[in-house]
Order: structure tokens, then sequence, then C-alpha cells
């Protein structure tokens, strides 16, 4: 039990860090986009469907939706890694390494380099499978 314990612990820790790398994409959509719009849309009802058009504050909206599209499966894995225990390590080290690979996909999609993007989403896509794979097998 005493490991469980500490693997609880552990991936209750990154999945709180979690949160404010969260925060991080959605403040970085919504001042590129009040960047572009100004205050007074940011505070508006935004009822006239009016949305930023520029390239940066458009990738900030893309890496924000991409990150909200995988990171409820982040979470679930964490939860159930939590609770079944990790005793091979490999689903702790997976998560680290997701997370690293999402603080760096916000600049390389910002930054537009060619590929740098594709290649943290791929890193952070195989960290879940991973991360599944130590549950099930």
């Amino acid at each position: 039990m005493e490991t469980l314990t500490a693997a609880a612990t552990d991936f209750a820790m990154i999945a709180a860090w979690s949160v404010p790398l969260l925060v991080v994409y959605i403040l970085t959509q919504g001042f590129t986009a009040t960047r572009e719009l100004g205050a007074k849309w940011n505070t508006s009802p935004r009822d006239g469907g009016q949305k930023p058009t520029g390239v940066i504050a458009g990738r900030a909206e893309r890496a924000s939706a991409n990150f909200r599209e995988t990171y409820p499966a982040f979470l679930a894995l964490c939860f159930g890694l939590a609770v079944t225990g990790d005793p091979s390590g490999w689903g702790f080290t997976a998560a680290l390494v997701w997370f690293a690979a999402r603080i760096v996909y916000l600049p390389a999609y910002l930054s537009g380099v060619p590929g740098l993007r594709s290649i943290a989403w791929g890193v952070a896509l195989a960290s879940l499978i991973i991360m599944f794979a130590a549950i099930v097998f």
C-alpha cells in the first residue's frame, strides 16, 4: 500500500502542475486575441462572432484547443495510474515527458518553426500511449 500512496502522490502532483500549464495556454490565447481586437472586444459578450484573424492569435487559439482536446485523457490516465499503481515507473516517466512536450508545444506552435510543433505533439501522444500501456499491461 505504501507504493500505491507514493504513486498516487506523484500523479496527483503532475496533474496539479498541469493546471497552471492549462492556464498558460488559455491566457496566451486570450492575450493574443485581445492584442489584436482590443480590450473592448475582450470585455464584451462577443455576440457578434468577431474572431481574431492574425497569425499569432490563430496559432494560440489552435494550440489551446489542441491542449484541451488531449488534456482529459492525460488527467484520466494520471488518475488510473494513481489508483492502479505504477510499479515499472514507465507511467510516471511518460507523464513527465507529456508535461515537457506540452510546455514545448506552445512556443513551438507560436514560432511557426516547421516540424517542431508536430514533433512536440507526437511526443505528447506517445506519452499518453505509454501511460495507457502502463495501466493495462
